[in-house]
Parts: C-alpha cells; structure tokens; sequence
C-alpha cells in the first residue's frame, strides 16, 4: 500500500512529500518554453513523467504521470498567475492512485478565493501575495510556489487555504551535461505536513526547480541530467542526516543508571489482564524488577512518579515501511518496535544502522525482505527477480543480512514459488506477503506461507478466477464490490478459517488502512476521525479527499458493507484461533491506534488487542526473548499512558512517557515538533537520590 502522490493518502516520508515533490518537478516556465522530467524508480526505470508548457495564450498547461506497483496518479492542468506569481486560476483533472476523480479548480477575483474540488468549496477574503494549495494537483501545480516564494522578502509565503511556507538552503551541489554545468542548491521545506520536504533547485534568483529525490525510491529530474541523479542523492542524505542528528538531540532524553517508574498498574501482555499497582527499576536500558507499589525502597537515579497510570510493553507495529522521518509518528504513538515489510534494501540497512547508533528518532526496526518478480506492474522494492537463481541469491543476501522473513509480491512468479518459500525456510526467514497474481491465498499456504498480509489479499480467495489480474486496481475494487455477498457461514469461509487456525498461519490484516475502501469525498479517514482537531490544518484537508472511485450512495454504501464483512472475519478468525498481527502500511502511529479500534469492533477485548500490539508483535518478529512483555531481564521499552487503554482502547492515544531502552521520549515533544497538538502532558523523569 501508499504510493507516490498518492492523493489523500499520508505519504511514507511525511505529508510535506506532496507538495516537496511538485515543487521539485517543475519550476517557473518561461515564455513559450516546454520543460520535461522523467521519473526514476529501481535505479534507473523511468516510472513516469512531467511535462510543462506555457502557451502564447497566458495559458500553462501540464500532463504529470507516475506508475509505480500497478497504480497511480494521471492528471492535467491548466493555470494563469497573477504579477507576484501566485495563481490567479486553476483547473486539474484526471484520476487519482487509487482511481478516484479528480477534478479540482481555483480563482481568485476582486481579493476574494473561491475554489471547489469533489471533496468540498470554499472560499474566503485573501491579501496580496498568498497562493492556492491544490489538494489534488500535480507537481506543477504546487512549483508555482516556489518562484511566488522568492519574490516574498520575509521568505514565508500565506498559502490557501491555510499555513505559510518556509525554504532554506542547506546544500548545494555542481551538475553536468556534456559540457553544460550548472549550480544547483537544495532546499529544506517547512510549513506542510509533519515534517520538512527536500528539493532541488537551480541557484537564481529566481530559482527554477531542479530535481526531487525520495532517497530510496524516486529520481525525478529534469530531462537529459539523469545521470547527476545519483550524486544529488547521496548529498540530500548527508544533508538530511544533520536536521535528523539535531532533532534526536532535542527530544531524546537519556535514562543512565538507574530508573525507578513508582506506582503503576502494570499490562501482563502474555495474559491480556491489568495487574495491581507495581514499582518497575530500570537499569542500564533493561528491567531489572518488578515488585508491589511501593516496596522498592532503594536509591535510583531517575525517579518517574506513574501515579497509578498504566504501563505498557512498547507496541508493535508490524506493517511498517520506514522512512529517516517517520519515527518520530510512530514513538509518540508508543510504537517503539515496528516490522519493515518492503523498502528500498540500501536505504533500510542505513535507518537499521543509524537506529542503532542512536542518531535517529526512531523504533527498533525487524526488517523483512522484499522479493518482487519482473512485470509491468512490478513495485520496484528489495530484490526484483526473473527465475528462482535470482530468488535464491536475494533470499541468502536476506539471510546474511540478519533479516528473518520475506515477503513475497504481486508479480512474483507463480511456478516457481514453492522452492523459493523452501528456500527461504532453509534460511531460517519465515515467508508472508501478498497472494502472487493468479494464485488464491489457499494456493500460497499450500506453497508455505507462513503469514498473510493485508485483509484484501486474504478475501479475494473466495473472488479471483483464473485470468484475474491483482496487480492491478483489481485487487482493491473487487473485494470492496464482493465481499459483502460473501456469506461467512459458508463452508468454503468456515474451511479456510480452520486452515489457518490448524497451522497456526498469522494474518496481518491492516484493516484501518483499507478503511479507504469506503470513505467519500468530504469525510476526513477514519483513522483521523475523532482527533483531527489535533492536526495540522493542511494534513486534515488532505485526508477528506476519496481515494476510491464511488461514483453514487449505492456503491458507496456497498463498499462500506464489504469493509465491515472484513472487519467480522477478522473477529471470527480470532476466535476459531488464528494468530493476529497488528499493522498499518498507512500513517505512523495513529494508523496503528485505529487498527487495534477496529479489532475490538471486531470483537477482541480491549486488552486482547493491547496483547495483539505487544506480546504478538514480539512473538512473530522472532524477538519475545527480548521483547513484549513488562519482565525482568528484557529489554526497557515501556509505555506510560494518561489513562486505562484495557478498559477504553482510545486512551492508547495519551502516552504520557515512551521509554526505548535507556531513553525517555515524551510523545508531547515529538508532537509539537511535528505541528500536532498534544494528547497528553509529559510524565516526566526527575532525579532520585543515591545512597
């Protein structure tokens, strides 16, 4: 799930991605001037491309696309700008990710904006100077911003309908064409989103954008300069890495020594049941005992007073892809584990290792290795393979590397599955993922999977046929028309749940992410409903945009019924025994927060999903030695809540304190770095006494 401009969705390196990668595809035209970029994928694939006339007419017209995973965006503006550079009319069309309509326009007439999408209108008085934010534009659209911003001389453009946007130079870097050179300096983006954007932009006056990098995944530049894409790359990286070693120094608090947590209810996770008020002694990164409230007597250098709170094992979020920023998302959410379930192989080993160095704001990372086979709709991740010799050799760089799963994909090939799932097995790695394309899930057991990721993935073994093709926007429109006919009591229902049960095969179900099922225009996520007040303004308009095409109240009503026959099966299957996993594949953090929402609708107890998070988490990441659960001798990754998450699972929002080892996080710092209001007030550590 999630993908490049995807609209709607919280992209994986923050939500200032969307507007950082249309600032950083397209520039200021000039006159009758044509620009062209193409995007990069897998080291050189051109995924998509850009393209940015402005006419005699007054008129710029541009056509982006971007595929990448068998989905993505294809739209067309048209725009004037008024003397300052800021839009005076917009207009974009086309289709989103998912396939949902977009249609989109803006004007600007006598200092009043007015402007409508299939999401909403407004409008509202505006000063000079101050620029639309499209909610579902290309990157076109929104690198207008960038030549309105220089001319601001205060360096802070009013955008529409809400925030101001920010730029720094923080890098620059020399690029050639043959014997073209030019000076190009990369920009640091704030005022969007959780966290800033990085683009690249000629070193003007009037800078004209250059190049965007998603280190990783993207290389979007400007046509004919692709091969300085891999050096602006690795300078954006070293640039990133002193903004993300600054922000490690502010909100990492360290816990030396000893920590004595008094008088907290302490969640048995093995058992899913509160138990009596406890004193919990840290030492040196590690739970040293656990004893009645206030027996433990003895010296400690850090004193945290729970007050009768509730102490959690750290959650777990098992369906993660990690970006350097969005840590900081998932350790305010008491997430300080998280299982990587696709990424980029170089760029996860350097996150893994800058993790464990402590210069990152981030949760303790399990990698899975990702294994895709060639095809048009191939998601250019890990290790793209055509035969099982190119299967086996990723699956021993996997082994070599300390992974201890793979994940197989969409494209991968079906005749050879088998022996790469023995392979891996060989290897020590369990294998999961998505059910190859014309395969049912019944099929990928058979082959010897051991997990299954994605409750879509899981209801089309009762939907595909033979020459269903889910690599494609098939794999999320058929379950959304088919599963509410599919009657659960059926035998074909009740046989495969007792298949899954007898060989204890997990299910990684990620239901709040295919909450996008059904949401309509104008509706905020349900992942944010409830707390979308504590957002950014900006993040909480993007997330009421649709991403699914529901063309009428029937469809839409339909799809909602299909969602909430996934969320039964996923009840059922609990009860029949079958091993759950909580992830989310969608937002840092809250993502996972809804997830466990849901499967107490579902039907779990609230601490049984609390368990789901902890001890289950720790037990198919191959770390409960470690990890999981509040006992002595494992390690101290520790949650303090504002409140009692066993009785209400919506208090797992209020973590007051986030301890990860031997350092304390206080999720109302992150948070407020972040632009999101707090949900809890810091429970901080003070210094003991010594004896």
């Amino acid at each position: 799930m999630g993908a490049l401009m995807a609209r709607g969705r919280f992209p994986r390196a923050g939500a200032g991605l969307a507007i950082a990668f249309a600032f950083a595809l397209a520039g200021e035209v000039a006159a009758a001037q044509t620009l062209r970029y193409v995007a990069l994928v897998d080291g050189g694939t051109q995924a998509g491309h850009q393209v940015v006339v402005e006419g005699d007419d007054g008129v710029t017209r541009s056509e982006f696309i971007f595929k990448d995973n068998g989905r993505g965006p294809e739209l067309k503006e048209e725009f004037t700008l008024n003397p300052d550079g800021t839009f005076r009319s917009y207009r974009v069309t086309g289709t989103s990710t998912f396939g949902a309509p977009v249609d989109e326009t803006f004007t600007l007439a006598d200092g009043v904006a007015r402007w409508t999408s299939t999401s909403g209108r407004g409008e509202q008085p505006v000063g000079p100077g101050a620029q639309y934010s499209p909610l579902g534009g290309s990157p076109a659209a929104t690198s207008v911003s960038l030549a309105a911003l220089a001319k601001r001389p205060d360096g802070r453009l009013p955008l529409i309908p809400s925030g101001v946007l920010s730029a720094r130079k923080v890098a620059e870097a020399e690029v050639r064409k043959g014997g073209d050179r030019r000076t190009v300096q990369l920009l640091a983006i704030t005022g969007v989103g959780f966290s800033p954007s990085f683009a690249w932009a000629t070193d003007e006056a009037r800078p004209r954008l250059f190049a965007y990098i998603y280190p990783g995944f993207v290389q979007m530049i400007e046509e004919g300069w692709e091969s300085n894409a891999d050096a602006l790359e690795e300078v954006q990286k070293r640039a990133e890495s002193e903004a993300l070693v600054a922000m490690h120094g502010r909100l990492a608090h360290r816990l030396p020594g000893s920590t004595l947590i008094r008088n907290a209810r302490v969640f048995d996770s093995e058992h899913a049941r509160l138990g009596e008020a406890s004193d919990v002694r840290l030492r040196d990164g590690r739970i040293d005992s656990v004893v009645p409230a206030g027996t433990d007597a003895d010296a400690a250098d850090h004193v945290i007073d729970a007050g009768g709170r509730v102490l959690l094992p750290g959650l777990f979020d098992m369906h993660a892809h990690v970006s350097r920023w969005s840590g900081g998302l998932q350790l305010a959410a008491g997430v300080t584990s998280l299982r990587d379930m696709g990424n980029d192989n170089a760029t996860l080993q350097q996150v893994i290792a800058e993790a464990r160095d402590g210069t990152l704001v981030m949760p303790r990372i399990v990698p899975a290795g990702f294994l895709e086979g060639e095809s048009a709709q191939s998601a250019r991740n890990g290790f793209v393979v055509a035969d099982l010799e190119g299967a086996k050799k990723a699956i021993d760089w996997y082994a070599d590397h300390g992974y201890r799963q793979l994940k197989v994909y969409n494209s991968f090939p079906k005749q050879i599955l088998a022996d790469t799932v023995a392979h891996a097995h060989a290897r020590g790695l369990r294998v999961s993922g998505h059910v190859p394309v014309f395969l049912r899930a019944q099929d990928a057991l058979d082959a010897g999977f051991d997990e299954l990721n994605h409750i879509n993935q899981i209801m089309l073994n009762f939907m595909v046929r033979p020459d269903t093709d889910t690599r494609t926007l098939e794999r999320f429109y058929l379950p959304a028309r088919e599963t509410a006919d599919l009657d659960l009591d059926s035998k074909p229902v009740q046989d495969f749940i007792a298949l899954l049960a007898e060989k204890q095969i997990v299910i990684d179900p990620t239901l709040a992410t295919f909450e996008f099922l059904h949401q309509r225009e104008g509706q905020i996520t349900p992942i944010f409903a409830g707390v979308e007040d504590h957002l950014p303004p900006d993040v909480q308009r993007s997330r009421r945009a649709a991403e699914m095409d529901i063309p009428d109240d029937a469809t839409g009503a339909r799809y909602r019924e299909s969602f909430d026959r996934m969320v039964e099966f996923v009840g059922r299957a609990w009860r029949a025994g079958v091993p759950v996993v909580a992830g989310t594949d969608e937002v840092p953090g809250f993502t996972l927060h809804h997830e466990l929402a849901l499967y107490v609708r579902a039907g779990l107890s609230p601490a049984q999903a609390l368990q789901v998070a902890t001890w289950n988490g720790a037990k198919y990441s191959g770390v409960l030695d470690t990890l999981g659960s509040i006992t002595p001798g494992k390690v101290a990754d520790l949650v303090l809540v504002d409140g009692d998450p066993t009785a209400d699972i919506g208090d797992i929002r209020k973590a007051a304190t986030v301890i990860q080892g031997d350092v304390a996080y206080y999720p109302a710092e992150i948070h407020a770095e972040l632009g999101v209001r707090p949900f809890a007030q810091p429970l901080r550590a003070v210094p003991g006494t010594t004896k």
